[in-house]
């Protein structure tokens, strides 16, 4: 359970294993329930397309307290598939912690401090990438991190 007291759904798990040994599902986005209690899975896609996955991430809403809804945090997970120099490709199963600095305060605070709960549940993470704005999860600049540079 997290610092937040927000704990981590079964199928947060079983999905994230089924993109790992499975291969069909290359990515998954999770979000805070409404009631703020527990990390669900919110999407999955057998679909690779980059775009359409950011594009997700967003447009995520998400409820204050009040129940007012705004610009919402996600984590995701996208199984990032890039060229290497010296010829043939590699993966690498990536972790996006998506909490945009113009959500308000309290689900932001809430999916930083629950961030390291599904961390820690998901084994096989091969990079973490924290996002705050949509130029952090432009393809260019993931592919940059998931590949050092290279």
């Amino acid at each position: 359970m997290a610092a937040s007291g927000v704990s981590v759904a079964p199928e947060c798990i079983s999905a994230f294993n089924e993109l790992k040994l499975g291969k069909d599902i290359k990515w998954i986005i999770y979000k805070i329930s409404d009631d703020w209690k527990e990390i669900v899975v919110e999407e999955t896609s057998t679909d690779g397309d980059f775009s359409a996955f950011r594009e997700k991430l967003i447009n995520a809403k998400s409820k204050d307290r009040k129940g007012k809804e705004g610009i919402g945090g996600r984590y995701a997970v996208f199984d990032v598939e890039y060229d290497l120099e010296e010829g043939g490709k590699r993966n690498k199963i990536t972790f996006i912690s998506w909490i945009p600095d113009d959500s308000p305060q309290y689900p932001r605070m809430m999916y930083s401090s629950s961030k390291d709960a599904l961390k820690r549940a998901l084994n096989g993470l091969a990079a973490d990438i924290q996002a705050n704005d949509q130029d952090d999860i432009e393809f260019d600049n993931i592919i940059s991190r998931v590949s050092k540079g290279r």
